[in-house]
């Protein structure tokens, strides 16, 4: 999959301030919209760690009131959205901030879709579905990994269907990210590693996606230099603001990626695994990173060779197989180190399960740019393998 670097490509970013205390530009950012009154979106978890207090502190400083709305789920649901709606209504709100993991962030996406288009949620479901602009999103992620500070993409869960509905619209791409590694100090391990290897599988995926380029590549091989280097030795030392920096840098570059790249077919199976069980997304993704990249890597050798050798592995005098071998071994030594270990029938996915969540993975938008050519068979194929 080689690129022509004349083919035109659109690159969309949101403005980012990175670095200890950027946090505290939210109040500054709030009178540049000229926003008096605003949604702040979070959920009980940053509440519980004092992120939530500290934003309102700043913003009231300023002389801006702030309305809160934390009933948000790990995996965050339709209706969610629709009650925080009413609450930017009911308030009179003018511009959304989140801080938290992708969940509030996603659910503050979609408030805002809703409060500008006075519609429900589900009748924008897909690519390039907003009519009008959305109001002002300031961001301040609490970890490092989902990029939806970042990215044109939102992605919910209608209990319903038992699935998540992606939404992917430049207009969803924040206006502001503030980007603080001290946030993310407050995460468990746990959720520092699932969240560690969902960028890691952000920035592989946007490397070998078929709507790779220039502008993304570069993101996408620092992300995962950072990341591979970083990861295991942030797990164990939970507390080194450092560390936590430069894997919160490789998050924003794998964000930067896969935003403008789109992802693949671990995303997309991972979407359907995550509306089926409910479970943290970063750990869907490690559960069926491996799987994808032995099922992908013949699409695209040469794409997945750079990735091992960013990852670390000398890859010289090997064949495509030993590589192909060495990375997938690769990653599932990194998976274990950071304690994600685990595979589907564990978490209790039969092998009756695989043609529903085979369905919803093909109708998931991810899987158009998966650089190889997928049917329903490969798919299950690739589930059956990981169970």
């Amino acid at each position: 999959m080689s690129h022509s670097i004349t083919a035109l490509r659109k690159f969309v970013a949101p403005e980012i301030i990175f670095g200890e205390g950027s946090r505290h530009a939210v109040a500054n950012y709030a009178q540049t919209f000229g926003a008096e009154r605003i949604l702040l979106v979070s959920d009980p978890g940053v509440v519980a760690a004092g992120w939530v207090a500290e934003v309102e502190a700043d913003l009231a400083a300023a002389g801006i009131h702030s309305r809160r709305f934390t009933a948000v789920s790990p995996n965050p649901r339709v209706e969610e959205v629709m009650a925080g709606a009413e609450v930017y209504r009911d308030h009179a709100c003018q511009a959304i901030v989140a801080i938290g993991g992708g969940s509030p962030m996603d659910c503050a996406k979609g408030i805002g879709i809703v409060v500008a288009h006075d519609g429900h949620i589900l009748d924008f479901e897909g690519v390039d579905t907003l009519r009008v602009p959305i109001p002002p999103l300031i961001f301040i992620p609490s970890t490092a990994g989902t990029s939806a500070d970042i990215s044109q993409f939102a992605i919910l869960s209608d209990q319903s269907r038992r699935l998540k509905l992606s939404i992917v619209s430049k207009s969803v791409v924040p206006d502001v990210s503030l980007i603080d590694p001290v946030v993310t100090l407050t995460m468990t391990p746990f959720l520092t590693a699932c969240t560690g290897i969902d960028a890691l599988v952000h920035a592989i995926e946007a490397f070998v996606s078929t709507g790779s380029g220039p502008l993304t590549d570069a993101h996408a091989l620092e992300a995962m230099r950072l990341i591979n280097g970083h990861l295991v030795a942030l797990v164990a030392n939970p507390g080194d603001i450092e560390l936590r920096a430069q894997v919160m840098l490789g998050s924003m570059q794998a964000g930067l990626a896969f935003s403008n790249a789109i992802l693949g077919a671990v995303h997309a199976m991972s979407h359907s695994l995550g509306g089926f069980l409910d479970l943290p997304h970063g750990l869907c993704n490690s559960m069926l990173l491996e799987h994808v990249v032995a099922y992908n890597f013949e699409a695209t050798p040469e794409r997945f060779i750079r990735v091992a050798e960013t990852l670390g592995i000398d890859c010289r005098g090997l064949t495509q197989r030993q590589v192909k071998q060495r990375l997938v071994a690769h990653l599932g030594e990194l998976k274990r180190a950071v304690g994600l270990s685990g595979r589907l029938g564990e978490v209790g996915v039969g092998s009756s399960d695989v043609p529903l969540l085979t369905r919803h993975a093909m109708q998931d938008p991810c899987i158009l740019t998966n650089p190889r050519r997928s049917s329903r068979r490969d798919v299950a194929v690739v589930y059956e393998e990981a169970l």
